[in-house]
């Protein structure tokens, strides 16, 4: 008797180029999420500097309301009456 031949549905050809498109796809996947990774991180990371520069923001705004305070008139002759200075409105300069 003779051998019967299975017929090859595909050729050795074709099953390398279904394999090659195969991972194709699963490093596109890879790629993609690790790229999507690193975006959340980068995210991460701005929202903390974010977060950062408005803590500062409010400091310095502290601290600008901490020198109207201080260069308040009623502040001035406070302290020069404390010192016992005499106050002369004219000699009074506010820097900024």
């Amino acid at each position: 008797m003779k051998k019967k031949k299975k017929k090859t549905f595909l050729s050795s050809l074709e099953r390398f180029i279904y394999k090659l498109f195969a991972v194709i796809i699963v490093l596109l996947i890879v790629g993609i999420v690790c790229s999507e990774t690193s975006l959340a991180q980068m995210n991460l990371d701005i929202q903390k500097q974010e977060a950062e520069v408005e803590k500062q923001r409010k400091r310095i705004e502290s601290l600008n309301m901490k020198i109207d305070e201080m260069t308040s008139l009623d502040n001035i002759k406070e302290i020069s009456e404390r010192y016992g200075l005499t106050y002369h409105s004219e000699n009074i300069k506010t820097i900024k």
